[in-house]
């Protein structure tokens, strides 16, 4: 049993790795279609400027709703260091011998603390965002003259809401590579306890 337990843990570490690395590249791939679609219908050099600060106070917008471009480009980033922190965050399960060790210390129980806490983090901070933006981009931007711009600029046109969506897969992919952690460490505790007792019971007999 303690045999097919490591392997389960092994894979379990990596699974938890590779899921958060999907939330890195989700990240990269975000804006794709928006940049697509919006990024050039957005002209900096009509669009006012606050005289004392230099800052942009209104954007001139040849498409309606253009500006959700610009208004996702901070969470964008802040995203992507979120996903560069699970990666991170993954590697402390390597780095405690998570993925290989046969009994866990209190160094592998702070490293699957730290990857449940941060993946659920993460997804309550990330997901209602996303979702704000599905629906002004659903509900602001004008999809008639996004259409007529595309024509007439040869810039993709796609009312698609796909990369808004795709972020429930993914971090629910991240959510599930936590729950097998967890289901890992209590499995763990099971034959931990077990062998302890079998330990125990052998010391009692030879007594």
């Amino acid at each position: 049993m303690y045999k097919k337990q490591m392997i389960f843990q092994r894979v379990v570490c990596y699974v938890v790795l590779a899921a958060s690395a999907l939330v890195f590249i989700y990240s990269l791939g975000l804006m794709t279609d928006i940049y697509g679609s919006l990024a050039s219908a957005i002209d900096l050099d009509l669009s006012k400027y606050d005289k004392e600060t230099g800052e942009i106070i209104e954007y001139y917008e040849e498409i309606k709703g253009a500006v959700i471009y610009y208004d996702m480009q901070e969470f964008n980033s802040q995203l992507t260091m979120v996903g560069i922190g699970l990666i991170l965050v993954s590697l402390v399960l390597f780095v405690f011998c998570t993925h290989s060790r046969r009994r866990y210390y209190v160094g592998n129980f702070f490293s699957v603390a730290i990857s449940v806490i941060a993946c659920g983090v993460s997804a309550f901070w990330a997901l209602p965002i996303v979702e704000k933006y599905k629906q002004q981009f659903l509900t602001t931007v004008d999809f008639e003259q996004m259409k007529d711009y595309a024509e007439r600029m040869n810039r993709n046109y796609t009312d698609s809401t796909f990369w808004f969506d795709i972020g429930y897969v993914v971090f629910a992919v991240l959510a599930l590579a936590n729950i097998l952690l967890i289901v890992n460490l209590v499995l763990k505790l099971v034959l931990m306890n077990g062998e302890k007792k079998t330990i125990g019971s052998r010391k009692d007999v030879r007594a």
